[in-house]
């Protein structure tokens, strides 16, 4: 097994020709593009170490975050039911497999393209570089935790990736780092794996993390008066209409055609949602 294939290290450049450096580290060579900078015979390079798609071992100066013994966010390119997901992690020729043995035994929560993947690079007995999920342990490592008694939380939208999908919940990590849980209850449907989600923090667990829901708050299923004065908003060129609680009802009856408590609700459950705001003389879209 070769040690360098995944690991960032310096190699002395032996040779070039008119696109490649020669650079040889403890007998072995590899191929340094010369577009990533120019170098003497002699000269030690830093590196990461790889083979290609066309198996020529390969050395570039651009390092990925993903290495061996070291975690970084890649990009799934491509799903193969039979095999895994293929992710991007930042090098020109080359993309790394997560076996199908890493991945959710439910293939309808594997990860599909541009989903996100944390994972560090591991080398087989036969030189066969393959990515490996980070597990709970990792991600317990690099977030931050709150107080169970935090309360500025409530309510706020956070967004984050799904890291763990089971079937009593979904585990994310924030975009600020911070881990949520997802109960089943509190979703729709059952996120996948590297999926980015949207949720409203409900609460925070007795263990630092964040209670999320994927659903919208009582207010946010909006009457269908409401979607229509939504709709009567959108068509206005500047998205006003002369109509607030102080007007007169035939006047809301006329234009509306329901009655004037019917139209305060609808104009409330708007402003609860922050769609539309009170101006003077009226309401107009945000």
């Amino acid at each position: 097994m070769s040690v360098e294939l995944g690991t960032v290290t310096s190699a002395l450049v032996i040779d070039q020709n008119d696109k490649y450096y020669s650079v040889q580290k403890e007998g072995i060579t590899y191929q340094l593009d010369k577009t990533e900078g120019e170098h003497e015979i002699g000269d030690a390079v830093l590196g990461f170490i790889y083979e290609n798609m066309k198996h020529n071992k390969m050395m570039t100066t651009k390092l990925p975050d993903v290495r061996q013994g070291r975690y970084g966010w890649s990009t799934v390119t491509m799903v193969r039911k039979d095999l895994g997901v293929f992710v991007d992690i930042g090098l020109p020729d080359k993309e790394i497999v997560i076996s199908l043995d890493d991945l959710p035994s439910e293939k309808h929560l594997w990860p599909k393209k541009d989903d996100r993947l944390l994972i560090r690079l591991e080398v087989d007995a036969k030189d066969r570089v393959w990515g490996k999920l980070a597990d709970d342990s990792i991600f317990q490592q690099i977030t931050n935790k709150l107080s169970p008694q935090s309360k500025s939380w409530t309510n706020q939208e956070v967004k984050g990736t799904v890291y763990h999908a089971k079937i009593v919940g979904t585990y994310v990590i924030t975009d600020d780092y911070f881990l949520a849980f997802i109960h089943e209850s509190e979703r729709l449907e059952e996120p996948r794996l590297g999926q980015e989600v949207t949720g409203r923090v409900i609460g925070i667990g007795q263990n630092g993390n964040l209670n999320i829901s994927l659903k919208p708050l009582a207010y946010t299923v909006i009457s269908e008066d409401a979607q229509m004065i939504l709709a009567l908003l959108e068509r206005q060129d500047n998205h006003f209409l002369p109509y607030h609680d102080k007007s007169n009802p035939d006047d809301i009856r006329s234009y509306f055609g329901i009655s004037k408590a019917q139209f305060k609700r609808a104009v409330g459950n708007l402003l609860k949602n922050k769609q539309i705001e009170q101006v003077d003389g009226g309401i107009k879209l945000k």
